[in-house]
This record gives C-alpha cells, structure tokens and sequence, in this order.
C-alpha cells in the first residue's frame, strides 16, 4: 500500500472512563492498540475526534476516536475525511451479532442494527466503506441490548477481550502491508475457543 497518503483507522466508541472496558467500545480499544504497537500519540483534538498520526508497518497510519458518543459518530467521520487524503479507511466497531473472539473484515455492507456505522452511512450517504466488525456476543440470548453493551465486561472476559483486540491489530497490520483481500482470507474465520 504505497502512499504518501495515511490509511485512517476509526475505532467506535463513546468517551469516558465509564465506558473504557465495555463492549460498545471495542473499536476504541483497537485504536488503543493500533497506537500502542505503532508509538503513535493520541492526542490531537480535531473535527469531534482524537487523532494521531505516525507509521506501522512502515506504512503511514492515522488513527481516531470520535468523541461524539456512538449514536453520531457520522459527523466526526465526515470532518475527517473532509480534511485530509487518506489512502484508505476502515471503521471498527462491536458486533453484538456475532460471538465474542470472532473478527470480520468486510469491504463494504449495510450498517445492520449498529447505531454508530448507522451515523456513518447516514452523514456520508454510502456503504462504501471497509469496516472491522469484533464480536461481542455471548453465548445466551440479549434480552436488553442497551443494556449488555454498556456494561463493563466481567474480569473473567477481559483475557479474551484482550486477545481478539491484539488479533484484530494484526488484522489492520496486515491490511496495510497485504491488501484488505489477504486480511479477509486470513482472518474471517471462527474464533478458536
């Protein structure tokens, strides 16, 4: 992926310590990840986002966490891509329809039932876009949806939790030095129990 143009990142998620280890910020804690591996700093405040800039895999990188809460995270993204090039882009969100551990990469799709890639494709008027789906779902039925992807993950969860964010990194690392095609090959599949 040679460009001098970064590849952005957007992880979802809503600000705020109160919601740093629930499952609705799965996507923050990608971003999390993408910047701890890569040394790059978290902290420009830009068009309702944290943003940071630097490199990984050798290839350039720009990272964000809209600050919007989750239900209008459309508009931040539109800002963004409104004021840079980017060679490519991807959003990472939770997925509560697929179970906890497993990834999926996906060039483009509907936004399903999740209000944040629902904002998105609202304020940019398309489903043209990659995104990174992690899945939180357990293995019971949800009876309060709201509810379960609010609330902070159990310390028994939060090993496994940490393993598919370093995962999905991996996932990102190789999109950017790959193709989103190898990425997709390599890392759809079920999740290993």
């Amino acid at each position: 992926m040679a460009s001098d143009s970064p590849f952005l990142v957007v992880g979802l998620g809503n600000p705020g310590p109160e919601y740093d280890w629930t499952p609705h910020n799965f996507g923050f804690q990608l971003v999390d990840e993408l910047a701890r591996r890569s040394g790059i700093r978290l902290k420009t405040m830009e068009c309702q986002a944290c943003t940071g800039r630097g490199q990984l895999a050798g290839q350039p990188l720009w990272l964000a966490q809209p600050l919007t809460y989750m239900n209008l995270s459309g508009a931040a993204v539109r800002q963004l891509l409104a004021k840079h090039p980017v060679s490519g882009w991807l959003v990472a969100s939770d997925e509560l329809d697929l179970p906890l551990g497993t990834i999926r990469l996906k060039e483009r799709g509907s936004a399903g039932s999740h209000n944040g890639l629902r904002s998105i494709v609202a304020s940019l008027g398309t489903t043209e876009f990659a995104r990174l789906r992690l899945g939180i779902g357990p293995s019971h039925p949800v009876a309060d949806r709201v509810r379960f992807v609010l609330s902070p993950w159990g310390k028994a969860q939060r090993d496994r939790v940490s393993q598919v964010v370093a995962t999905a990194a991996d996932a990102v690392e190789m999109i950017l030095t790959d193709g989103m095609g190898r990425a997709m090959n390599r890392y759809n599949a079920p999740p290993e129990e």
